[in-house]
């Protein structure tokens, strides 16, 4: 038998499968929700305010009241509707109007590294947290574009992807931008086509500053800009390197992994005198390293985690992001930990995983609200400058 007739057969076979996990993991309409509600308690602190100023809010009218379930109490709150209430009750984190949207890249070139699992968790708890964010899906394999809902290569055609600009076909990334189910949430997504950019980068002269233009023409609607490229050191991922102003850089524990981070890192910076030769000095806000998939039951990994945190310094972040069945749970049904719902079956896992995410993000919006002078006051109230 012909490898091409093997192949053919194989394709037709997988993508029968990916049409049916779609059904099985979109809604009825094939319409992907956030149907995530948040209880009171939960709410407030999202928002700043005391359960008694939104109730208040809620009975002077400033405030929808939320839907009252037949035992009289809230059913919960939407993330759109705790956005509304940071709007009126004045809580909402923005950057200043004359301040600089933090573009941050996911990189590295290891697979399996936790790379798209980083960018769209981060993404989801900014957008949480009441920023407004763009996620930007570089990568060919699109893991973050379905991850918002959408079969790649069957619901998006190559003109809805980064691909048009980085041709050259289009002025700005304007077209490209799609509000997403998650409040606060917009995409720029990818499909497979868009590996084609990698051979009209390279063309010529290498256009290495392509896709910072293309950003620079959107960002001004945005506090952050979340950036996944794909696990390599292609064209496209330097433009996403020369187009990013912080970086984070996942790293599985273990020890090939370790060696990975190193060529990655040795390669980066060989890489970015190229860069900076070509189009001009790349300046970064901040450029931490993220340990991913710890697994604290192994003793190596405890080891390991405490002498890199002992040798990177303050290059590692504090934060963790550990193994957790949450994640690949939720990673079956095409979502994040922060869209599971709390049954009891799972509760104690997803409220760890949820935790463990937390502490990692938190660490990054500090971070980015860091580089922000309008935030450093309450930062400092905070104790977290």
């Amino acid at each position: 038998m012909r490898a091409k007739r093997s192949i053919e057969d194989l394709l037709g076979r997988i993508q029968g499968v990916r049409d049916r996990l779609k059904d099985y993991n979109l809604a009825p309409d094939h319409v992907k929700r956030d149907t995530r509600l948040y209880a009171m308690r939960e709410a407030a602190e999202l928002i700043g305010r005391s359960d008694q100023t939104i109730r208040d809010a809620e009975a002077e009218g400033k405030l929808p009241t939320p839907e009252i379930g037949r035992n009289g109490k809230r059913i919960g709150y939407t993330l759109a509707q705790i956005n509304a209430a940071r709007d009126v009750l004045g809580t909402r984190l923005r950057r200043g109007a004359d301040e600089e949207p933090v573009v941050i890249g996911c990189q590295s070139f290891k697979g399996g590294s936790g790379k798209t699992t980083t960018a769209v968790h981060l993404t989801q708890y900014l957008a949480r947290q009441g920023l407004r964010v763009l996620l930007v899906d570089c990568d060919p394999q699109a893991s973050a574009t379905a991850i918002f809902g959408y079969v790649p290569e069957a619901d998006l055609s190559p003109d809805e992807t980064l691909l048009p600009f980085l041709e050259g076909d289009r002025a700005d990334l304007a077209y490209a931008v799609r509000p997403t189910y998650f409040d606060g949430v917009f995409l720029v997504p990818s499909n497979l086509h868009l590996y084609r950019s990698e051979y009209t980068l390279a063309a010529g002269t290498a256009k290495l500053d392509r896709l910072k233009d293309g950003i620079d023409t959107i960002a001004v609607n945005f506090d952050v800009v979340v950036i996944d490229p794909p696990p390599s050191l292609g064209m496209i991922s330097l433009n996403a390197l020369y187009a990013s102003n912080a970086l984070i850089i996942p790293m599985s524990l273990g020890l090939l992994d370790f060696y990975s981070t190193v060529s990655f890192i040795q390669m980066l910076n060989e890489t970015l005198d190229v860069i900076e030769r070509r189009v001009g000095t790349v300046r970064s806000k901040f450029v931490k390293v993220l340990m991913t998939r710890v697994n604290e039951v192994k003793p190596v990994h405890v080891q390991l985690a405490d002498h890199l945190q002992a040798s990177f310094g303050t290059y590692l972040m504090k934060a963790r992001m550990h193994d957790s069945a949450a994640v690949d749970n939720a990673g079956v049904m095409m979502r994040t930990v922060y869209e599971l719902e709390k049954t009891a079956a799972n509760r104690k896992t997803l409220l760890r995983a949820m935790m463990l995410f937390d502490l990692v993000n938190a660490e990054i919006l500090t971070l980015v609200r860091s580089t922000w002078p309008s935030h450093h006051k309450a930062l400092r109230a905070q104790g977290l400058m």
